[in-house]
């Protein structure tokens, strides 16, 4: 089935069904097994069952399998929930398996060394589990019964550790052999490879491996996928690929490769759809050829050593990412032949130099353009106006100058723009905020712009990252800021997020037909807690504003208070004045706020003490007065947030407030007070004592020892108690 829907009720199914497809029906463990008594009747007929993309969880679903559908060739439970270990029964009792699919669920423990004899299996996926265990056990440990017949194993993405034993080579027959991302290790040679006639994809990428293939060797196949990521191919480039002329897919990325790439290399891709040589010491060159790539590919050559002229003949490319390398000359963009399809294009951190050239309009698929990080110089070119596709515009870093052209109002569908740090003057032109109401990322800091912040910057709803930091802009800042309805969600809205970035992949398929892997990352360079760092897929979790060090004029708007999500907010390096709005205390996402070298003037606000996630704070170098709040996390504060406000008090900035002095004197006389008055009662209380005691002891014992009469009376008692005590005893 095509569509997700929930599955329920019973179904009757013919007794000669043979073909089930109950993939993505939202099938949980309770619905299926109350249909399973239909499903049961044409068990012994049932060929094929796809249970993929459910929510199946419980082990029930295999024993019933295990009882009712012994005949089946076919079974997919792959993407579902199922965990724990995998019952022997498929070695048991499903004698007639050629295709099985575990993939995508939970399950645990060993590899079943069952699975190699069950003599009619022809493909085992296995992958995207948690199974352990050494690889060589699974391999040694089976009759391999089905040696003839096994064309495709898959146990990437597991926790599968070992080395890679010699004894694979039984599996003759093999087309796919896929490993990717377990904890394999050890050295991986010819001999290992040495039988398999039939490969045609063979990814071994993101293990502990070593391959070690002499220069001479000649593979006995012929692959259209190879994945050799972070497999120690290097230090030279691998000339056993020279007779791969079936490539379609090729990843050696992150490998030590050195040196330039042979032109034969070259001549090879013309069937190639993805290649990644990106993450070595790739130098040199490449050669101009006159190449016709008939995939249209995505290529990543980026974090190499290439310099020189980018060739024409990689142009043809849907995708493709040269940055972090010495490239130095775009002369080939005018060919308007050549980058019809281009969809993607990252030249960012080369040296590439001199002005962009004026023909941007033979370039109108562009969605992502990325040239940030070179050494352009002149005005942007009036024929990007073309780029109406475009997503993305990053030309961060260079030295562009004069105004920002007014013909890219015509960029409409741009989601991110940053050409911050370079030389652009003039007022930010109004229009921004109406012809690009779908801007996320807006970054214009770093430059000669003047003028005032423009109101209608405020039709940008989307907006979570603006920058118009390091600018002249004067005047005061908008009070319609609270029209940022996203930096006014707490959450970010990912759905949303996703819908606008993500469709730049769905445009590669729908649009231009390439086969592209991975998405396209959004990265900016931003200033966070007073330290620029970079961030990847900044979309998802940064909502900053930073109009630091400009000439901003006026009060902070109270209006700011309603931009509830923000994370980071920087008006520091301007002439503000007046007071920090009560409002401010609202931000209750706020991790990050600079309001340093102003004019600010008043108390700090007790609101800002009772935001939970302030973790960097700078008022410093205002005219701040008044105590320093001390509720909370906010002692935690250093003095240096609060220099330079020599009107400020408090134990932070150890200087003690106006009132504290007099309040301790009357503390103090307070307790003296109390002192006296407990002196003088206990005074009272000695005397009154010592009296009572006085009087007490000599109106008793005076006449007893003045009076003979008393004192012979008071002995005949003694004696007369006395035997009167012993006659009791």
């Amino acid at each position: 089935m095509t569509s997700s829907v929930v599955f329920q009720g019973s179904f009757n199914f013919s007794s000669k069904l043979q073909y089930l497809y109950l993939d993505n029906c939202s099938l949980t463990d309770a619905s299926f097994l109350m249909s399973s008594i239909s499903i049961t009747s044409s068990s012994s007929s049932l060929v094929l069952l796809d249970l993929s993309f459910n929510l199946l969880k419980s082990s029930t679903i295999f024993y019933w399998l295990f009882n009712s559908t012994t005949n089946l060739r076919t079974l997919r439970i792959s993407y579902n929930l199922l965990e724990g270990l995998i019952p022997d029964g498929f070695g048991k009792l499903m004698n007639s398996l050629e295709d099985l699919d575990l993939s995508g669920n939970k399950l645990q423990g060993v590899i079943p060394s069952f699975f190699g004899n069950i003599c009619t299996l022809q493909i085992l996926d296995l992958s995207n589990n948690k199974l352990n265990g050494e690889i060589s056990s699974f391999i040694q440990n089976s009759s391999w019964c089905n040696r003839h017949v096994f064309r495709s194993l898959d146990l990437s993405c597991n926790n599968i550790t070992g080395m890679l034993p010699k004894s694979i080579r039984v599996l003759s027959e093999i087309e796919d052999l896929f490993l990717t991302g377990n904890y394999l290790e050890g050295s991986v040679t010819g001999s290992h490879l040495s039988k398999f006639s039939k490969l045609q994809s063979l990814l071994l990428s993101d293990n502990f491996l070593s391959l070690e293939l002499v220069p001479s060797w000649v593979p006995p196949f012929q692959l259209e996928y190879l994945g050799l990521r972070s497999c120690k191919l290097g230090p030279t480039f691998p000339s056993w690929l020279q007779n791969q002329r079936s490539l379609t897919r090729l990843d050696i990325s992150d490998n030590r490769l050195n040196g330039s790439v042979p032109e034969w290399f070259w001549n090879n891709l013309q069937n190639v759809n993805f290649l990644n040589l990106s993450h070595n010491n790739l130098t040199g060159s490449i050669l101009n050829l006159q190449l016709k790539l008939l995939s249209r590919p995505s290529i990543f050559l980026n974090s190499n050593q290439f310099e020189g002229q980018v060739p024409s003949f990689l142009l043809q490319a849907s995708e493709l990412k040269l940055s972090e390398n010495n490239f130095s000359h775009l002369f080939p963009l005018c060919d308007q032949s050549t980058a019809a399809n281009l969809a993607s294009l990252d030249l960012s951190n080369n040296e590439i130099k001199g002005q962009l050239p004026d023909c941007w309009h033979s370039l109108d698929s562009l969605l992502i353009l990325d040239l940030s990080h070179n050494k352009l110089s002149g005005k942007i070119p009036k024929s990007m106006s073309t780029l109406v596709n475009l997503r993305a515009l990053v030309l961060r870093n260079n030295n562009f100058m004069g105004e920002f052209p007014s013909a890219l109002k015509n960029c409409s569908n741009l989601i991110m723009l940053d050409v911050g740090e370079n030389i652009l003057s003039g007022p930010i032109p109004s229009w921004i905020g109406e012809s690009m109401s779908q801007l996320i990322i807006l970054n214009m800091g770093g430059n000669n712009f003047s003028g005032n912040i423009p109101n209608h910057l405020c039709y940008l709803k989307r907006i979570q990252l603006l920058d118009l930091s390091w600018n002249k802009l004067s005047k005061g800042i908008p009070r319609c800021l609270s029209n940022f309805t996203a930096l006014s969600e707490k959450s970010v809205n990912r759905s949303d997020i996703y819908y606008h970035v993500h469709w730049i992949n769905r445009s590669y398929y729908e649009v231009y037909g390439s086969f592209s892997w991975g998405d396209y990352t959004f990265d900016v360079i931003w200033m966070w807690k007073g330290v620029k760092q970079g961030f990847k897929h900044p979309e998802y979790f940064l909502k900053s504003i930073d109009l630091s060090s400009n000439n901003l004029t006026g009060e902070i708007p109270k209006e700011i208070g309603n931009l509830l999500g923000l994370k980071s907010l920087n008006l520091s390096r301007n002439s503000l004045s007046g007071e920090i709005p009560d409002e401010i205390g609202n931000l209750s996402s706020l991790e990050s706020l600079d309001l340093s070298r102003n004019h600010i003037n008043g108390e700090i606000p007790f609101s800002l003490s009772e935001i939970d996630g302030l973790g960097k704070l700078d008022l410093s170098h205002n005219s701040l007065s008044g105590s320093i709040p001390s509720g909370r996390h906010f002692e935690t504060f250093e003095a240096s947030c609060f220099e330079g406000n020599i009107d400020l008090c408090g134990e932070q900035v150890n200087k003690s407030c106006p009132g504290d002095g007099d309040e301790r004197t009357v503390e103090i006389e307070g307790e003296a007070m109390k002192g006296n008055e407990e002196s003088v009662f206990y005074e009272a209380l000695y005397m009154s004592m010592g009296l009572g005691f006085f009087t007490g002891f000599w109106g008793l014992l005076g006449p007893i020892l003045l009076w003979r009469s008393w004192r012979n009376a008071y002995i005949r008692f003694q004696n007369r108690f006395t035997d009167y005590v012993y006659e009791r005893l």
